[in-house]
């Protein structure tokens, strides 16, 4: 099921490579600075339709989703056909399509791609994670050792303040700083060791979904600022970081 999954999101890479005249095709949503283009919707509408012909019994969760379904019942696909839409619409170039397969409310399996770079994260529950075929193992790096990336919660900007507080404190024992403008490729880049942490202080559960199994199977750690499990039926922080900055994360604060 897994290379079915792959396969599908690989054509799907396809409509975001070959779109054009992408600004003609842009509304609002909800929030500051929140858009979805035709090709947002073009390519949820895409996997909906091949992924269900993999598993009829389905159910779908997806970001351009105009009602959502609250539960998730015995398989669930959780979608965020693009993740990184303002990177793609001022052609940024890091961008992806995130699938997570969920049963019984637990991630099973995840696919992460990002077609500019032809770069696909993807795992299975119990199978080990891997980029491009290599397998990947989270190292122990500290905060101090590596790259913090950070989101900065556009549509919630009543976070700002917090988000920078603690941005600052971890600048201060951080390599670096970056903001890339995709959660689920930030949590991915932890997986292959290019970040030792990421946080965001909210994201809906398509940020999360896929790349949260990626980073797992990977031997990292992912959870909300409370060190709760993540829910994946609603909004919630988000933390993933090497076993060793996750812990060290939290002396920080």
């Amino acid at each position: 099921m897994l290379k079915k999954i792959k396969d599908i999101v690989k054509v799907a890479g396809e409509i975001i490579l070959n779109a054009h005249h992408i600004k003609d095709g842009i509304e609002s949503k909800e929030g500051r600075a929140n858009f979805v283009t035709s090709y947002d919707v073009e390519v949820q509408n895409f996997l909906y339709q091949e992924l269900k012909k993999v598993l009829p019994e389905a159910a779908f969760i997806g970001e351009e989703d105009k009602k959502r379904e609250n539960v998730i019942g015995d398989y669930c696909f959780i979608i965020d056909p693009i993740d990184g839409t303002t990177n793609f619409i001022f052609d940024y170039r890091h961008s992806a399509i995130s699938v997570g397969l969920a049963f019984h409310g637990q991630i099973i399996m995840g696919v992460v791609y990002n077609p500019f770079l032809n770069e696909m994260f993807y795992a299975e529950k119990g199978k080990g994670a891997f980029l491009n075929g290599r397998k990947l193992n989270v190292s122990g790096l500290m905060i101090s050792e590596g790259i913090v990336a950070i989101g900065t919660c556009p549509y919630h900007r009543e976070l700002t303040d917090e988000t920078f507080r603690i941005t600052r404190k971890l600048y201060d024992t951080a390599l670096d700083i970056r903001r890339t403008g995709s959660a689920a490729l930030d949590i991915c880049y932890v997986a292959a060791n290019r970040f030792a942490l990421y946080f965001e202080l909210i994201l809906s559960p398509w940020d999360y979904a896929g790349a949260s199994i990626i980073l797992t199977e990977a031997g990292g750690c992912i959870g909300t600022m409370e060190k709760k499990e993540l829910p994946y039926r609603l909004p919630c922080s988000v933390i993933a970081a090497s076993p060793r900055a996750y812990e060290e994360f939290y002396q920080l604060l």
